[in-house]
């Protein structure tokens, strides 16, 4: 990735919601395995275990942001898809395959719709209610420049 590419990034998540963020995270998740199948094919060992390796983490980050007490089914679902994912990320490591790698890739680039989905639907729902003060105090607005967000890829 860039310079350009990073900066924007950057300034995209300090603007985003919490689905927003949610759909940058399997957009890099996404990115990180089709570079890895990248430099698999070009026998780039080091940079496919680089981004693997990156890929892990992020899966971990979103582990992290279930509520595995309050979630209910789909708090299961997805600690099985993360697992699931997790398991294949290692198998394609193992088999240096790129086949299972783009498998991934679909999985994350279908689940990753849904979340966009479900962020349009919320707010075409925010959208057509009026934010009353109950919603939204006048008192907890809080200036973009001291909005941050302590995640970086």
């Amino acid at each position: 990735m860039n310079a350009t590419e990073l900066a924007y990034r950057k300034t995209a998540v300090q603007g985003a919601s919490g689905f927003g963020l949610l759909i940058a995270l399997y957009d890099t998740l996404a990115g990180n395995l089709r570079r890895a199948a990248d430099a698999q094919r070009r026998r780039d060992i080091q940079k496919r275990c680089q981004e693997l390796n990156h890929a892990l983490l992020v899966i971990g980050y979103l582990e992290e942001w279930i509520d595995r007490e309050g979630g209910g089914d789909l708090a299961q679902k997805l600690i099985h898809f993360y697992s699931s994912l997790r398991s294949r990320i290692l198998e394609a490591q193992i088999k240096q395959s790129v086949e299972i790698l783009e498998q991934q890739i679909e999985l994350i680039l279908a689940i990753r719709g849904t979340w966009q989905d479900l962020e349009a639907r919320a707010f075409s729902i925010l959208d057509s209610q009026p934010i009353t003060g109950a919603i939204y105090p006048a008192s907890a607005h809080v200036p973009y420049e001291q909005v941050q967000s302590s995640w970086s890829a």
